[in-house]
């Protein structure tokens, strides 16, 4: 017991530490996260094609990729690393579209529908080949918007794994969404789809 009492004179003897403040986590600075400038330069087409699914008339769809873009900036200080910057990207787009959606339907806007080809050495493949995407365009506008989402992602190139990560989905209900929505297309718009 006397050495019990020794170690407690001792701890009494000296002065209480100081309690030091618990050091908050360093949120993401501004330089930590990508450039915007980087991002829309490896990612600006996806985010293009992307607004273009949600938007047929071009200026619509020009405010959309605006909206999206500005929505990317802000976003880009929350990017953890989590997921890869594109499955990011593609992740604060759908939502952006989603929002700009939603904006649209209570505004009950008339879509307008002129779309006017750029000429190139041969026209007839040009025009088969522009009718084409305007009728994969048109029929996957016409999706569910669950079926949609996924369909541009894949046709992006996205894994399915990341198609689940981007829209926080399970990997299961975006290969059931898949299916559905192939399914549906080839009805409308043949085998060939």
């Amino acid at each position: 017991m006397p050495a019990v009492s020794a170690v407690s004179n001792l701890a009494a003897d000296r002065p209480a530490p100081r309690s030091r403040p618990v050091p908050e986590p360093r949120p993401a600075m501004a330089q930590d996260a990508p450039r915007i400038e980087d991002v829309l330069r490896e990612h600006g087409p996806m985010l293009a094609r992307i607004a273009g699914s949600y938007e047929a008339e071009p200026a619509r769809r020009d405010d959309l990729l605006q909206e999206i873009s500005l929505a990317v900036w802000k976003a880009l200080p929350a990017w953890r690393g989590d997921a890869s910057l594109r499955t990011f990207a593609a992740r604060v787009a759908h939502n952006r579209a989603l929002d700009h959606l939603a904006k649209e339907k209570r505004a009950q806007g008339d879509e307008l529908h002129d779309e006017h080809p750029d000429p190139v050495a041969n026209p007839v493949r040009h025009a088969e080949a522009h009718q084409q995407r305007s009728d994969l365009v048109a029929a996957v506008r016409r999706l569910p918007l669950g079926q949609r989402q996924v369909v541009v992602l894949a046709l992006e190139g996205f894994s399915q794994r990341e198609i689940a990560d981007s829209l926080g989905l399970e990997e299961n209900t975006v290969t059931q969404r898949l299916s559905r929505a192939r399914r549906q297309l080839n009805e409308w718009l043949g085998d060939g789809a």
